[in-house]
C-alpha cells in the first residue's frame, strides 16, 4: 500500500485521533506467521508527528471499515479508557443468511474461546464466558438474507459473528459459524467517540466496500444515497 493509498483511507483526523477505513482481508497487525498487515503502513500516517499512530482497538482481518488510531501515548490512553468503559458508539453493517426473529432486539450471551487439539479455536456461547451484549436492527431484506445493523456494547472477539449465528442467521462468508462460503459481509460502518467533554462526539462513517454492495443493494440499500 502506497502512502497516497493509505492516506486516502483517512476518514477523520485531529490532534488526538485518526479514523481510517480498513480494507477487508488485511490484518491490523502482524500475526505469528508474519505477512502483510496494516500497522506496517502507519508511518505514512504521522502527518508531521514524530511517531506513527497506534491501534486503539482491533478489527478482524476480514472485517472492513472504521478503525480508530491514537496519535500519541496520551491519546491512546484516553481512547483505551473510552473503549474499556463501553462509551464508544459502534455501528456495524452485516448481511446475514436468513433473518433475525424480530426487527430489533438485544442479544446478551456470554462468550468464551474454545481451543481444540489441532491448534484451532473458535468462540462459543457459555455461561462461564465473558459478558457480551449486542443490539441489532433489521434495515432491509431480500430472499434468503437480511441487512442488519449491529451495535455491540462490549468488544469480544467474533462477538457479532457468534451473536448473529445464535439467532439462526449467520453472516454471509462466515462458514466458521454456520454461514455460507465467500467473503465475510461485516463492515464497521460508523464510530462515535466522546473525546471532548464540551463538544459533540467525534464521528466517522466508512463507505460500503465493493464486495458487500450487491447483497446490500438486493436488501434495499441505495448506493446513490450513501
Amino acid at each position: 500500500m502506497t502512502p497516497d493509498q493509505i492516506q486516502a483511507r483517512v476518514l477523520y483526523r485531529d490532534g488526538l485521533t485518526l479514523v481510517i477505513d480498513k480494507p477487508a482481508g488485511l490484518a491490523v497487525h502482524a500475526g505469528p506467521g508474519g505477512g502483510d498487515n496494516l500497522e506496517r503502513y502507519f508511518d505514512h500516517l504521522r502527518f508531521g508527528f514524530p511517531k506513527p499512530p497506534g491501534l486503539a482497538h482491533r478489527l478482524d482481518r476480514d472485517t472492513s471499515g472504521c478503525l480508530v488510531l491514537g496519535r500519541h501515548p496520551k491519546a491512546l490512553r484516553r481512547l483505551g479508557k473510552l473503549f474499556q468503559e463501553g462509551r464508544v458508539g459502534k455501528t456495524y453493517w452485516a448481511v446475514c443468511a436468513g433473518t433475525p426473529p424480530a426487527d430489533q432486539g438485544r442479544i446478551e450471551l456470554p462468550l468464551k474461546k474454545q481451543s481444540n487439539r489441532t491448534g484451532g479455536w473458535r468462540i462459543v456461547t457459555a455461561e462461564d464466558g465473558q459478558s457480551a451484549v449486542t443490539d441489532y436492527e433489521v434495515l432491509g431484506r431480500a430472499e434468503g438474507m437480511s441487512w442488519v445493523a449491529f451495535h455491540p456494547h462490549t468488544g469480544r472477539t467474533h462477538q457479532i459473528r457468534v451473536h448473529a449465528a445464535s439467532m439462526g442467521c449467520p453472516l454471509l462468508g462466515d462458514p466458521q459459524y454456520g454461514g455460507p462460503e465467500g467473503r465475510l459481509h461485516l463492515h464497521s460502518r460508523a464510530v462515535e467517540l466522546p473525546l471532548y467533554p464540551k463538544k459533540p462526539p467525534v464521528s466517522a462513517t466508512a463507505p460500503v466496500p465493493a464486495h458487500m454492495l450487491a447483497a446490500l443493494t438486493a436488501c434495499g440499500f441505495d448506493p446513490d444515497r450513501d
